[in-house]
């Protein structure tokens, strides 16, 4: 059993890792039937579905910071290990920088992705194709930050690489 599939099973509970992968199978999924249900449209009538693009993306963001928390968690993340790799001893306190500069990061994407859904949401901006309104596909960036967040403080604390 790998390390990640572990932290996936704590005493038969239900773990935050095992929903990111199905969040992250989800979003995955929905992005291939999409795309297929719009490739199949296009060439069948030569009608394309322009809405499409716009939940892709957001599906593809979405996917992509839930990517990152489940990352983050199982050490997964991707690493620069030239230094670290010639100087053991810096292992610590490399991880711990990155971790913070991370934390930091993610910390900053909340806190101007809260400005922009709200500026969203105030403005009542809508979105180009489908014309709902913005702030449904901008809230989930401040929202996976956060979580993301959350993951990386868990990260520290626990204090190991």
């Amino acid at each position: 059993m790998s390390d990640g599939t572990k932290a996936t099973v704590s005493g038969g509970k239900f773990a935050l890792v095992t929903v990111e992968r199905f969040l992250m199978a989800l979003s995955m999924g929905m992005l291939c039937l999409l795309t297929m249900m719009n490739v199949l449209v296009r060439y069948f009538t030569d009608i394309s579905f322009a809405f499409t693009e716009e939940i892709s993306v957001a599906l593809m963001v979405v996917m992509t910071l839930i990517g990152a928390s489940h990352a983050f968690a199982t050490n997964h993340h991707i690493a620069i290990t030239f230094f670290v790799e010639r100087l053991p001893a810096l292992k610590n306190v490399a991880f711990r920088f990155a971790s913070i500069c991370s934390l930091l990061m993610f910390g900053l994407l909340a806190w101007y992705g809260v400005s922009m859904a709200w500026d969203d949401y105030a403005y009542e901006v809508t979105s180009p194709s489908l014309g709902v309104p913005q702030w449904w596909y901008t809230i989930w960036l401040p929202v996976l930050s956060i979580v993301i967040v959350l993951r990386l403080l868990a990260v520290l604390m626990r204090g190991k690489p």
